[in-house]
């Protein structure tokens, strides 16, 4: 059961930890593997109910289609979206990938600002 306001879900465990190593307040990070089951898939739902939720995946077609399922089913979630020219957020640089996310109105450590 997610513990903060805030939860970002990503494909794998290197997104993941790219990700913590960027924010700087209290998120919870859920990893997908690249794939995600019914079950699973409606755990997530009934956790993240009242949470903000953001999706950020790779932009290359696993990815993509992740997207498209978890967009049916969590329709209140919120999308971040690299630049294509990265392709994955685990090999994307640490300042877009923090600037996207200072988009979104997630903080990150000051030695990522631009």
């Amino acid at each position: 059961m997610p513990l903060n306001e805030k939860v970002i879900i990503v494909e794998g465990m290197t997104d993941k930890r790219r990700i913590l190593d960027i924010v700087n307040e209290p998120v919870d990070i859920i990893c997908t593997n690249g794939t995600i089951g019914v079950t699973k898939l409606d755990e997530l739902v009934d956790q993240f109910y009242d949470k903000e939720v953001y999706i950020f995946v790779d932009a290359d077609e696993s990815g993509e289609k992740l997207r498209k399922l978890l967009k049916r089913e969590l329709p209140h979630a919120k999308h971040l979206y690299i630049h294509r020219e990265y392709r994955e957020v685990a090999t994307a640089p640490k300042k877009h990938l923090s600037a996207v996310l200072l988009q979104a109105n997630i903080k990150v450590k000051g030695k990522y600002l631009l």
